[in-house]
């Protein structure tokens, strides 16, 4: 039986490529193309244009999923725990401790750090960035707890976590309040 001439250049390739590749060099190649498409989807995506053109659009009313937080938020009084700014915070209010919404009552200490949450204005349709600060120093206040963490993450994303007592950096690690720093928008 005679071979044919696909066979023939087939077989031409394939002593071609055996005589300077090995199969551990082709497994080990084969992994690292595996290991690469695994990692596809961890690179980041720049999103930025899709929120900008959904913030800019004022003309489409914005609507919310019934349990969400911005369903429910008011911008008039920052003694409550549906006030739009505090849609990641868990901790009392320093509005209700002597403070306001973005500022330490007397005697307490901001904390150097916080965590961020992405809050929307409920009047405007524009989200915000929020850093919450632990105001620190004092016995805690005791008064106004609120767990509004729609948007804060897991404990092993401790720059999103409400959960962690972020007094670090200052003299005393004893927690009084939390309020709100708006950094600008999101």
């Amino acid at each position: 039986m005679a071979n044919s001439k696909v066979d023939t250049r087939i077989e031409t390739l394939t002593r071609a490529l055996a005589s300077f590749s090995s199969r551990r060099s082709f497994i080990s190649r084969f992994g690292m193309l595996l290991t690469g498409a695994a990692l596809l989807p961890a690179l980041p995506v720049d999103r930025s244009r899709a929120s900008e053109s959904e913030l800019s659009s004022a003309a489409k009313p914005r609507t919310y999923p019934p349990h969400s937080f911005a369903a429910h938020a008011q911008t008039t009084d920052d003694t409550k725990c549906n006030y739009w700014r505090y849609c990641g915070l868990g901790g009392h209010l320093c509005a209700c401790c002597g403070g306001s919404a973005n500022a330490c009552p007397p005697g307490s200490i901001a904390s150097a750090t916080s965590w961020i949450g992405t809050c929307i204005n409920p009047d405007s349709g524009e989200a915000a960035l929020i850093a919450y600060r632990d105001c620190c120093g004092k016995e805690v206040c005791g008064r106004c707890i609120c767990g509004n963490e729609e948007d804060a993450g897991q404990i092993y994303r401790p720059q999103a976590s409400s959960d962690i007592d972020w007094c670090f950096g200052t003299d005393q690690m004893i927690y009084h309040c939390t309020h709100s720093d708006l950094l600008g928008k999101a």
